[in-house]
């Protein structure tokens, strides 16, 4: 990774989240670690980044008192978006308020493809209404639209292993799935480097995958055929409550497959190569990459 580093201040908010740990571990090597401000509703976890330089400090975006004093001195800002699906945008626009009024002069914020009313997935309101409030804070931006991780397709393939078969809601369509390493890379890459102000990024692994391919892929892997049952999207999110998701969970995967099946998630980007210089690690080596003893 090169980097046109100059001294700014960059801070990265829930740092000890697997997205943020793996964004600060990345930008620590890259920049003084002085110069790193690493937030968290929980300072303890991050203890072993603080013994190395970093600077760590608490904040809630459930109370932007907190954000506003944790965010003090930084200029590039990665805000990661909560976990809180459905109630988070408050939150998310606190944060960029308190962003504003800490004096930071450009955001970075994790999104998802796609972010527009005839997207199906449940996650698309938060993620417009925080883009929406990026756009409108007066600061700089860049919306890293993130495509769905690699990994939490893993569970499916090793259920089509051991059932052979693999239900899906998706259709013909298809996810250009991500390496979660990947995403953090391309953020770590836009806080170091600079520039991308007031662009989305669409951040993809190296193609397009179809249920068709992740049958196959299973096929391969565990050595039987493996059925594609294709079902609409009431049944499958039948089978996952029945298979023990909670209602929540189920809907929320249940929108990722009718997102899929509309075309929504197939957009495949140069992002990760421009921004971190290496390809995008492909699907199918995440999967094997797990599976390894």
């Amino acid at each position: 990774m090169t980097t046109d580093w100059c001294g700014t201040m960059i801070g990265i908010t829930g740092a000890s989240g697997p997205l943020g740990r793996a964004t600060a571990e990345l930008v620590l090597r890259a920049v003084d670690p002085r110069e790193v401000v690493l937030t968290t509703r929980t300072p303890e976890a991050l203890a072993d980044l603080a013994t190395r330089g970093a600077r760590v400090r608490q904040a809630d975006f459930d109370d932007p008192r907190t954000a506003a004093a944790a965010f003090a001195g930084v200029e590039r800002l990665l805000i990661i978006s909560t976990d809180a699906v459905g109630s988070r945008l408050d939150q998310q626009r606190a944060a960029v308020a308190a962003a504003a009024e800490a004096g930071v002069a450009h955001i970075v914020y994790t999104s998802v493809p796609e972010p527009v009313p005839a997207n199906p997935a449940v996650v698309v309101a938060d993620h417009a209404g925080t883009e929406r409030a990026l756009r409108e804070s007066g600061l700089r931006w860049t919306a890293l639209r993130n495509n769905l991780y690699a990994h939490l397709q893993i569970p499916v393939i090793e259920q089509a292993i051991a059932t052979g078969r693999l239900v899906t809601n998706s259709g013909d369509g298809a996810a250009a799935y991500v390496a979660r390493e990947d995403c953090a890379a391309a953020a770590a890459a836009v806080l170091t480097q600079g520039g991308y102000e007031n662009r989305a990024l669409d951040i993809t692994g190296p193609a397009a995958v179809t249920a068709r391919d992740l049958a196959d892929l299973a096929r391969e892997l565990g050595g039987r055929e493996v059925e594609l049952v294709g079902v609409d999207d009431h049944a499958f999110a039948i089978g996952l409550e029945e298979a023990g998701l909670p209602g929540p969970v189920s809907e929320l995967f249940t929108s990722f497959g009718a997102s899929t099946r509309g075309g929504f998630l197939a957009h495949v980007s140069s992002a990760v190569a421009d921004l971190t210089g290496r390809e995008p690690r492909s699907f199918a080596d995440v999967v094997r990459a797990a599976r390894k003893p």
